[in-house]
């Protein structure tokens, strides 16, 4: 597949490769990701550089990674040569960051076919290496980013102090470089009021909560992502250990709590599930915001049994990609305003919703 293949494959799937495999730890542990910050030595810093010196890490990059192009499935591509609109689902399809997205000469990024892997350049250090995986699989996601930084350090030397360990643009990144996150789905506990109370002790032991576009970003729909919040003065596998461990007695709560919820309040329960079904069903206008907080009452409804497979068909991430703006706008071939949008995202989720609710 050449590189303008594969992107268009990407921005117009909602769902990815690496989402369609077994998934521990669901329907609470959405996916995991490894993040790995590096930068090539003797080079200035992306925030630092002037027009020349961008080019010139752009160029050495590229280099670099020839070799791992074609052998680990991966194709480049400079940010300003993308489409907004194919930038923005990148983003959505939280393969880049909002920042990186930016329309900037300086930037690229790599992005493998099954878009378990991606190499943000020259974003706030000259290489964010990152990879995904379902469910939670922090140890798998961390053996392939460590695979895929072998692989580049092999033709570019890192910045490295034998005391500090990697040399990073923010000080919270020295050391390892690494961040370890997971993306939660938390309603239960956001519903009975858990959800601060939990997050103060993340914090209190190493931890950092963000929304569902990381960090600034609002957690709607009750989903979350919970990451290690430095990455010096520990090690990569005792920081997979730590927020595993933790994401596990969370994932317990959790679930835990649902099931407090449907036999205590079973009416009630099944009467919101019911009520935001209806409406993702039959409203004719639906936002992203609205859409993404009546899929968690669903989602929670089908795992609390009020919902059958047949009934609501299709992947989680399918319809978080599903849902945004990017990605109507894609399918649809033409830029909308958020109005129009709407009225596509209402129709869209009324042929997914489309069958009746079950019994208790």
């Amino acid at each position: 597949m050449n590189e303008l293949s594969l992107l268009e494959a990407i921005t117009q799937r909602a769902s990815s490769h690496w989402t369609l495999e077994p998934a521990p730890k669901s329907p609470v542990v959405v996916s995991s990701r490894i993040r790995l910050a590096r930068n090539v030595e003797h080079l200035v810093m992306p925030q630092f550089q002037n027009e020349d010196q961008s080019q010139n890490v752009l160029r050495l990059i590229r280099e670099a990674s020839d070799p791992i192009l074609q052998t680990e499935g991966l194709a480049f591509y400079k940010i300003n040569e993308l489409d907004p609109l194919d930038r923005q689902i990148l983003v959505e399809k939280h393969l880049i960051s909002p920042e990186h997205a930016q329309d900037q000469s300086r930037r690229a990024v790599l992005i493998s076919g099954d878009e378990k892997d991606c190499v943000m350049i020259n974003e706030e250090d000259h290489l964010r290496i990152q990879t995904f995986f379902p469910g939670l699989q922090l140890d798998q996601a961390l053996n392939r980013a460590n695979a895929l930084d072998d692989l580049l350090e092999r033709n570019l030397p890192y910045a490295f102090d034998e005391k500090k360990g990697y040399l990073t643009a923010c000080p919270t990144n020295l050391g390892t470089g690494m961040r370890a996150s997971v993306m939660l789905h938390l309603p239960a506990m956001d519903m009975t009021q858990q959800t601060p109370m939990i997050f103060q002790t993340l914090f209190q032991v190493g931890l950092v909560v963000r929304g569902l576009f990381g960090e600034g970003s609002e957690a709607v729909g009750h989903f979350y992502q919970i990451s290690n919040r430095t990455s010096t003065g520990i090690r990569e596998f005792e920081m997979i250990q730590h927020l595993s461990l933790v994401t596990d007695q969370i994932v317990e709560k959790e679930m835990a709590t649902r099931r407090k919820l449907k036999l205590e309040a079973p009416l009630r329960m099944k009467d919101r599930c019911g009520r935001s079904y209806g409406i993702l069903q039959n409203a004719a206008i639906l936002s992203t915001k609205e859409a993404l907080e009546r899929l968690s009452d669903v989602l929670l409804g089908k795992n609390m049994g009020f919902f059958s497979d047949e009934e609501i068909a299709g992947g989680l991430v399918e319809y978080l990609i599903s849902a945004q703006p990017g990605f109507i706008q894609k399918q649809n071939t033409k830029k909308m305003n958020e109005e129009e949008r709407d009225v596509v995202r209402a129709e869209l989720f009324r042929k997914i919703c489309k069958r009746r609710f079950c019994d208790v």
